[in-house]
């Protein structure tokens, strides 16, 4: 009997560029109030990261107007932000993984984030048409696995991620009933000091396209 198979993607670094989408955001910063204050930006940035738990760009911008209340550059970040062309920082073939994969079971994102940025990077990047609306956001979404299950039941998940600290907790808790796949993309999955302090993941590619070149069979094995 055929296999119910779901397959968890991740979006930053995994389908999107979001290291590349960092370092445009930096250079307006710095275009718009100055070296000073942009370095002040990702420093209250890291400090809610710190404190939320994950990426949290508006959130950052917001307590930087609390900082500078004055400072009028801030409703043009806020503007960058919310009409960056997020459709051209989609990795090569990225939606064509989306595609081969529906042969084998249903693709769904799976990804940390805000309640607001997050969404709208993921609708306006075309990846919520792509997945058909298959979008979970969470703040920790391995500690969501429960959550998951129930509203994407499967006998087997490959998850696609670029970190592979959340690629390890997830294969401790679903075990064999998943497969991971680490993809080489961005700065943590670049980071040997990150990498070696895991273990490897059941697959590993160098870049999200190679995903059309994995021969899965309808239960997510090869």
């Amino acid at each position: 009997m055929k296999k119910k198979l779901v397959f968890l993607f991740d979006v930053d670094n995994t389908l999107l560029d979001n290291d590349r989408v960092t370092a445009d955001l930096k250079r307006e910063l710095e275009r718009e109030v100055g070296q000073e204050r942009q370095e002040r930006y990702w420093s209250i940035f890291e400090e809610l990261r710190a404190e939320l738990g994950y990426a949290d760009y508006l959130g950052a911008l917001q307590r930087y107007r609390v900082i500078y209340p004055r400072d009028p550059h801030v409703l043009n970040i806020s503007e960058f932000l919310l009409h960056y062309p997020f459709a051209d920082r989609l990795f090569p073939k990225a939606l064509d993984a989306v595609e081969y994969v529906k042969q084998f079971g249903t693709p769904v994102i799976l990804s940390d984030g805000d309640v607001v940025f997050q969404p709208h990077k993921i609708h306006d990047s075309g990846l919520y048409k792509a997945f058909a609306g298959g979008v979970l956001i969470y703040i920790h979404k391995e500690v969501e696995l429960e959550d998951v299950e129930y509203r994407y039941p499967a006998d087997h998940y490959v998850l696609v991620d670029d970190k592979l600290r959340i690629l390890t907790a997830i294969k401790k808790i679903w075990n064999q009933r998943v497969t991971t796949v680490f993809v080489r993309q961005g700065h943590y999955a670049l980071d040997e000091k990150i990498i070696s302090s895991y273990p490897p993941a059941d697959v590993t590619i160098e870049c999200i396209r190679d995903l059309l070149q994995l021969p899965f069979s309808n239960s997510g094995q090869f």
